[in-house]
């Protein structure tokens, strides 16, 4: 399902780092960077609800709002009950809206946000993600101190908080339509290969997003997808040709592969991963050049594993998901 806009339009953005993401080669178009992943709190867990009020305080700052003016925030991350967002939003904006797609809630954060203002039950929409890679790490597989091997699958998850703000005020860049995904089993459950979990998703919402729309990756100067990874960033391209005859290789890439220095960064493996990976990447270089209009139009892909490590012990396959935004410059 594909819904069309014409009045919801992106404000700013704040993007708030950890000390990998810093290290990274977007680390210039951070709004706020940190050296250690404590943040200055007690527990990774307070760390990432500190972040997710620093990203709030930047984009009111950067916006020149106060909380009281946010008509509805919307968020979401990899903690259970998706805490960090509950506890980082507390007396922000006047309506809450909490929401797990795992590594896709940047993408369906900015679905849900431009429908309500599309339809005028909003005049804006602040719309979150956080993930902390040490809370991650603990819930989904193991506590980091325990020192399990990765292979080299393995993404990493990032460390970070981001906000889009969007608005029916009208600025250079729009959200022009959305493509809502399903869910795909695609019979996989290794949580150490999240690419090959997460590309059949990415694949499935793409091909609708085309088929809907009537376009072909020439009508995008850019087309990112969120977080496969090195790995499964080729088994997208493959597949698509292989399938569709739909080539992805001019004008295609991975925000889990652009985070980081992969060259240099051997802890990150395979890339990055977690719902703020893919919204560091397009809130802060890819936004800009949007921006600067070194590109008109972007065609953004999150996607997200929808698992429980309780039903990956039971034997149950990982499923997927994947929601995809056309972003344009007015």
């Amino acid at each position: 399902m594909t819904f069309y806009y014409k009045n919801v339009y992106i404000e700013d953005t704040s993007t708030i780092v950890g000390p990998y993401e810093k290290k990274g080669p977007l680390r210039k178009y951070f709004d706020k960077t940190y050296s250690d992943l404590y943040f200055g709190e007690k527990s990774f867990e307070k760390a990432e609800v500190k972040i997710v009020k620093d990203a709030f305080v930047m984009i009111m700052k950067k916006l020149g709002i106060k909380k009281e003016e946010i008509d509805i925030v919307i968020g979401g991350d990899l903690l259970n009950q998706i805490t960090a967002s509950c506890y980082g939003s507390v007396g922000i904006g006047n309506g809450f809206v909490g929401i797990y797609g795992a590594c896709s809630s940047s993408a369906l954060g900015i679905l849900l946000g431009a429908n309500f203002i599309e339809n005028g039950f909003s005049k804006n929409a602040a719309c979150l993600v956080s993930s902390h890679n040490m809370t991650s790490e603990k819930q989904f597989r193991y506590p980091t101190e325990y020192g399990a091997p990765r292979p080299d699958s393995a993404t990493f998850t990032a460390t970070g908080a981001a906000v889009c703000f969007l608005s029916n005020e009208k600025t250079d860049v729009r959200v022009e339509c959305a493509t809502l995904g399903r869910i795909i089993d695609y019979e996989q459950n290794d949580p150490n290969d999240m690419g090959k979990v997460m590309a059949p998703s990415a694949i499935d919402t793409l091909k609708k997003h085309f088929d809907e729309t009537g376009r072909t990756p020439i009508d995008y100067d850019l087309i990112l997808t969120g977080d496969l990874g090195i790995y499964g960033r080729e088994i997208l391209k493959d597949y698509m040709m292989k399938t569709y005859q739909i080539d992805l290789s001019y004008n295609y890439n991975d925000c889990g592969v652009l985070l980081y220095d992969l060259e240099n960064q051997k802890e990150v493996k395979a890339g990055g991963s977690g719902p703020v990976c893919s919204a560091l990447v397009m809130y802060s270089k890819i936004y800009d050049m949007l921006k600067k209009k070194k590109l008109k139009r972007v065609l953004f892909l999150a996607t997200g594993a929808l698992f429980s490590p309780t039903f990956l012990y039971q034997k149950e396959n990982i499923y997927s998901i994947c929601h995809a935004v056309s972003l344009e410059v007015v």
